[in-house]
């Protein structure tokens, strides 16, 4: 790529609702910087950025892909990402990178569910925006409707840069709202226009649109500010360089409609990124964290400063292998130097950088601060890590992962791939960090957890495809708990004799309940020497050991207090064998006459949906034996807060998809445990009962 300064690049972030049209835009503004000779459609499955075989099954986009290009001598990193929920973590990532986003916005539908995310990423993260207005050509587009509800629902600093001519099937070019100058395409997939002048019948409304964002622009510059309010006339390039400052301070957020497949108005948003989005030097510093005491430090955009960089994905090429994506946030680096891991503490050596296109890769053998590349084969590398040279030991903070809100039990079809399950699960993860694996003894499940049904049916297909495990599924096993709610007694004594040395061991045991969470005690008030001290640790050991397999449905026995307060031994027969299986005993009696019951796992849940959605998911919430704690706006969407118990929240991402068509999203936590109605628990208990006949 030549020689390249870090104030000739720009990092950005394509963000949306999905279907708002993130990779048309991508397409259109690779086709007219010259990347690409010729606009690929994501219903022709043969688009830069969806390369990935589940993206072009699904016709959506599932990773976010990097797509680096040229325009008008600057270096553009462009990062298209993912619209649904279920891969939030492939938008929240790249923002975390960039210096800038373009907010795609369907100029029919206007603030969406993710929307409203992607926005609030904007914000966290700081970094200047556009909003696109996109699929003008289609029916129902208004661009003032779409407008007024980033004004009302986002920000009241978002403001036409740009004005469409005409909308729906007559929407056939833009008119540059500080100009005058109007943009007529032929709308047909070239980026051939006419340049003229305003329509007479926009004359008014370009006035009042040049106005309002002239009156916000010169907030950025109190000298010019003066200037404007004391009826001085400012040139165009006083208003265009203080539009800059604008944009990277956050003072505007420059609107722009247009139609990435007819491509209309595409080549302004590409001048819009090159004339107003930051470059890397623009940017104030990034926080650091020093190794040891975790203080926070300055990293500054200087190409001369030591190298620091990013690793925020990892992806698996099917020829290349790995590849780790990093920013380079500060220096300089060439493929012969190899990066330090500072996480890690290891050294890792650097065959090639590439600048990605898609799935294809340019080799650099330089890299600056700005940059966004690829690196292959880097062993030790996972997301969050931060790559320096040695003797740097300050690291990036880490990048925070979602939840997972939808989970299924695995199991392998046959002995075969059970032996493989582990080292494909192993890579899968490391390649997506918001799915989670984990085997739970209580229940004996291995489950998958993920962002929702979508995510795990595509992880799952991923580990079929690359690794050749074919995996059966399930809803997992709720972990119940049992527990009691009143104080019993009970004594347990193993006596057995046969021939030669017995068997004996005798105690007496209260249990009592404690509150929830407080887990098993264990107490000793024996007096008088009738259970040795050193028998004492077997009677718990057989206790605890007892209490791990449960007496009502086989789940573990907590939230009680246990104490030993009488028995007997024998001077030859009691061993520690013996007072285990008498303290077991002693146990299941005295807990089957302490009021037992069964506990299950309730889960705070958070449902963010539009507000015509609000009755039916709290209707639904309260159909799953869910409490609804209140409701709380943000903007035109509302947030749910509620309690469920996890047993009827395992298909809910499901459930949610389709009582809200796609618009609502939720997040969920463990909160704690309580009691399962008394209908309820029998039938758990009649299925463990069942099982274990079955077992036997």
């Amino acid at each position: 790529m030549g020689t390249r300064k870090p104030e000739d690049i720009r990092t950005i972030a394509l963000v949306s609702h999905g279907g708002a049209g993130k990779t048309s835009l991508a397409e259109a503004m690779l086709f007219d910087s010259g990347a690409i000779t010729r606009m690929g459609k994501v219903e022709d499955k043969n688009t830069v950025s969806d390369f990935d075989s589940e993206e072009q099954k699904r016709s959506i986009s599932i990773n976010s892909s990097l797509c680096t290009f040229t325009y008008k001598n600057k270096t553009i990193h462009l990062m298209d990402t993912p619209g649904f929920s279920d891969f939030y973590f492939e938008q929240r990532a790249p923002m975390r990178v960039v210096d800038s986003a373009i907010v795609v916005v369907n100029a029919s539908a206007g603030v969406e569910v993710q929307t409203r995310k992607v926005w609030d990423f904007s914000e966290e993260f700081g970094v200047a925006t556009i909003f696109y207005i996109s699929r003008m050509d289609k029916e129902h587009a208004d661009f003032s409707s779409a407008v007024s509800d980033l004004q009302a629902n986002l920000t009241n600093k978002a403001l036409p840069l740009y004005l469409p001519i005409g909308q729906e099937a007559s929407f056939k070019g833009v008119v540059d709202v500080l100009t005058g100058k109007s943009y007529t395409y032929k709308g047909d997939g070239s980026k051939d226009f006419v340049e003229g002048d305003v329509p007479a019948e926009m004359a008014d409304a370009l006035s009042a649109a040049r106005d309002e964002l002239v009156e916000r622009i010169v907030e950025a510059d109190d000298e010019i500010m003066t200037r404007y309010l004391d009826g001085e006339e400012l040139s165009p390039e006083e208003i265009r360089a203080t539009l800059r400052k604008a944009v990277i301070e956050r003072i505007v957020f420059p609107v722009i409609p247009g139609a990435s497949v007819p491509n209309i108005g595409i080549l302004q948003i590409l001048d819009a990124v090159v004339d107003y989005l930051p470059s890397p030097k623009d940017m104030p510093p990034r926080v650091a964290l020093k190794q040891d005491t975790e203080e926070e430090v300055e990293v500054y955009p200087d190409e001369n400063a030591p190298f620091m960089s990013l690793c925020f994905k990892v992806m698996v090429d099917a020829y290349v292998g790995k590849l780790s994506f990093i920013r380079v946030f500060s220096g300089k680096l060439t493929n012969e130097q190899p990066v330090f891991n500072v996480l890690k503490g290891v050294e890792e050596r650097v065959g090639s950088f590439r600048f990605m296109r898609g799935k294809e890769g340019t080799e650099a053998k330089e890299i600056i601060t700005g940059d966004i590349v690829a690196i292959p084969k880097l062993d030790s590398t996972t997301v969050g890590d931060t790559l320096s040279v040695k003797g740097q030991s300050d690291h990036f903070p880490a990048i925070k992962l979602p939840k997972p809100v939808y989970s299924l039990a695995i199991f392998p079809k046959s002995r075969a791939d059970e032996d493989k399950l582990g080292n494909a699960v192993r890579k899968i993860l490391e390649e997506d960090m918001t799915l989670k694996f984990a085997k739970y003894a209580d229940t004996g499940d291995s489950i998958l957890s993920g962002m929702g049904d979508m995510h795990l049916d595509i992880a799952l297909s991923r580990i079929k495809d690359r690794y050749k495990v074919e995996l059966d599924t399930r809803v997992p096993k709720v972990a119940y708990r049992e527990t009691i709610k009143k104080t019993a007694k009970a004594q347990g004594k193993y006596k057995k004799q046969t021939g030669g040395r017995g068997q004996y061991g005798d105690v007496h045991f209260e249990l009592s309940p404690r509150e929830r969470g407080n887990g098993v005690t264990f107490e000793d008030r024996v007096v008088g020497g009738v259970v040795p001290k050193n028998f004492i640790p077997a009677a718990e050991k057989g206790l605890r050991e007892a209490a791990t397999k449960g007496i009502l449905a086989g789940y573990p026995a907590v939230d009680f207090n246990c104490a030993i307060f009488d028995g007997s031994y024998h001077d030859v027969d009691s061993s520690e064998m013996a007072f285990k299986i008498a303290a077991s005993m002693a146990f299941k009696k005295a807990f089957m006459d302490a009021a037992p019951i069964l506990i299950e796992p309730i889960m705070n849940i958070f449902v963010t949906v539009p507000e015509e959605c609000v009755g039916d998911v709290m209707g639904d919430l309260n159909s799953r034996r869910g409490r609804i704690l209140g409701i709380d706006p943000a903007g035109k969407l509302q947030i749910v807060k509620a309690q469920c118990p996890q047993a009827e929240l395992f298909r809910y991402a499901i459930v949610l998809r389709s009582l809200t068509s796609g618009r609502g999203s939720f997040m969920m936590e463990s909160s704690h445990y309580e009691e399962v109605p008394a209908e309820i628990a029998k039938k758990v208990i009649d299925s463990a009962e069942k099982v274990a006949d079955e077992d036997e």
